[in-house]
């Protein structure tokens, strides 16, 4: 499989695990390529993807935004150590999901823990990305940075 075809599997399926594990109605937008570094803003959670493909799913946001997400999925709103263990813990359900989609397209590929980034973070380590902006009425925009390592 090309770059490119594990680029539309693996934008498909994130687009499906967000809208599969989001309990409210979203909106996505169209994604574009960046090129490093990507500057994250507030908070955000980075998964490892390896199997068949190597590369990253980065969700960022804001306290505020998680702490929606939070609130609409458990009836309560989340601050704290809280918030951090939820951002991890939402990033591991959308990277899940994201494997079992893809799974099903004849691409295998495996996660590894999230790694949760609070404050302001440049990340470096990849040629170009796909950037996935979604915003969730009512609750607040997040970014879904999609890095898939060359052949």
């Amino acid at each position: 499989m090309s770059n490119s075809k594990y680029f539309q599997t693996i934008l498909n399926g994130t687009i499906h695990a967000l809208k599969s594990i989001l309990p409210m109605e979203i909106d996505v937008k169209t994604p574009s390529i960046i090129s490093e570094p990507f500057q994250q803003q507030q908070m955000g959670v980075l998964i490892g993807l390896i199997g068949d493909l190597k590369g990253r799913v980065i969700i960022d946001s804001s306290p505020e935004t998680f702490s929606g997400i939070g609130n609409t999925m458990f009836g309560m709103p989340l601050e704290g150590e809280m918030l951090e263990s939820f951002t991890g813990e939402f990033g591991n359900m959308i990277a899940g999901n994201l494997c079992t989609t893809v799974g099903q397209e004849s691409l295998e590929i495996d996660i590894t823990p999230p790694t949760v980034m609070v404050g302001n973070t440049k990340l470096y380590g990849f040629e170009k990305a796909f950037i996935l902006p979604v915003t969730i009425p009512s609750v607040g925009p997040l970014t879904v940075l999609l890095t898939i390592e060359g052949e």
